[in-house]
């Protein structure tokens, strides 16, 4: 088998499953692009098995620490792991993410499950070579109505893939619907936002859902509403959601409407929104924060912390004294203290002082190692604002 021998005091030596193309000390056995490869130490001692593509700063990618091969039995192997996985978090529905890249020994593999419907995103070249290798494996394990291709996002271009997406197995489903927690939401796997869903938050939009009794609640950045849907259950006595996407708010308006709940929708910029609206306007009671990432790489995370932070500090400018602040996070280029701190600024300069209530993360559905941080990338706060002593 080809390979790669890797530098000391490489990241791998500390956990993680990621060589970069300046920790290689040199290859062996001339690998192809989308080939597995051996890795090992520079004293010739095998680290494990990882996917090759020389075109991408990280150059390999291990998927296990003993021989394997990237078979149709590899695969059912790893499914059916996963499937058990999440088996065990017992999901009142079967729409959850079934893999989740390296946390599933996956790396660049991601499958959303919708009921009888699978979307799958292949962001590495050797995930992307062996598509039909995975697709017979999840009709031999799921037998669904359909696979979907959702290969349109830019994470591709840095492994020198197009962007595609289309069916790779089954009939197309169009738009169809899909109960979580009780609510029913809109599902468009072909050509919505994603793969459908934002599955990662539906157990943040039921911990501020249950904070949203009797008050008068702003849903920033709302997307398809979970947010908004699950406030308005609760029973809030009011709720304006706001987005720029005209697509994303006839979802959310038509996900309302299945579901008999009164949300008004606002089609506007947040940022211009906050900024813009009356400080003579009665304030708010519940202010939630989802903005998209400000930030796709390390050179702009200074530019995204201060769009953050005039986020953060517009809407506590529009919180009512003791009011509630739902705020999260999905850059893994933006951690968790980074992210704490710019809201503490933001406070500061809006004298304001904030409680913290809850700490939140993504769904269990999206495995967080520890020994790699990237796996975690959706980090979230809920604060008190707190009434001057």
């Amino acid at each position: 088998m080809a390979g790669i021998i890797v530098k000391p005091r490489s990241r791998i030596f500390h956990g993680h499953d990621w060589v970069y193309t300046s920790e290689v000390h040199k290859t062996f056995g001339k690998p192809e692009p989308g080939e597995v490869i051996s890795v090992k130490d520079f004293k010739d001692r095998k680290l494990g098995t990882a996917i090759y593509n020389p075109e991408s700063q990280i150059i390999a990618r291990r998927f296990s620490r003993r021989t394997q091969e990237l078979n149709h039995d590899f695969f059912i192997r790893r499914f059916e792991r996963a499937l058990a996985l999440r088996n065990s978090m017992s999901f009142d529905d079967d729409v959850y993410r079934l893999t989740w890249s390296e946390s599933d020994g996956l790396p660049g593999v991601i499958i959303d499950r919708y009921g009888d419907h699978l979307v799958l995103q292949t962001l590495t070249l050797a995930m992307d070579q062996r598509k039909d290798l995975i697709t017979q494996a999840l009709v031999q394990i799921f037998s669904p109505k359909s696979i979907i291709e959702r290969n349109d996002s830019p994470i591709r271009k840095a492994e020198g893939l197009p962007l595609e997406k289309g069916l790779l197995y089954g009939e197309a489903p169009g738009i169809f619907q899909v109960t979580v927690q009780g609510i029913a939401f809109a599902v468009d796997p072909l050509d919505g936002h994603k793969t459908g869903l934002y599955l990662d938050q539906f157990d943040n939009y039921q911990a501020v859902g249950d904070l949203a009794k009797g008050r008068r609640v702003l849903d920033c950045f709302c997307n398809e509403a979970g947010f908004a849907l699950h406030c308005a259950r609760s029973g809030a006595q009011s709720v304006q959601a706001i987005d720029s996407s005209e697509t994303a708010l006839d979802c959310a308006q038509k996900n309302a409407s299945n579901n008999q709940l009164d949300i008004e929708f606002t089609n506007a910029n947040v940022f211009d929104f906050l900024k813009t609206t009356d400080s003579e306007t009665p304030p708010y009671d519940l202010i939630i924060l989802d903005p998209p990432s400000f930030t796709r790489n390390r050179k702009s995370v200074k530019d995204a912390m201060r769009g953050y932070k005039e986020i953060h500090l517009r809407a506590l400018k529009l919180l009512d004294k003791d009011g509630i602040l739902a705020t999260f996070c999905c850059s893994h280029h933006v951690n968790r203290q980074m992210f704490l701190d710019t809201i503490c600024d933001a406070a500061v300069d809006a004298k304001s002082s904030l409680r913290l209530l809850s700490s939140h993360s993504q769904r269990q559905d999206h495995p967080v190692l520890p020994l790699i941080p990237e796996s975690e990338y959706l980090k979230g706060f809920i604060f008190q604002k707190m009434a001057a002593w």
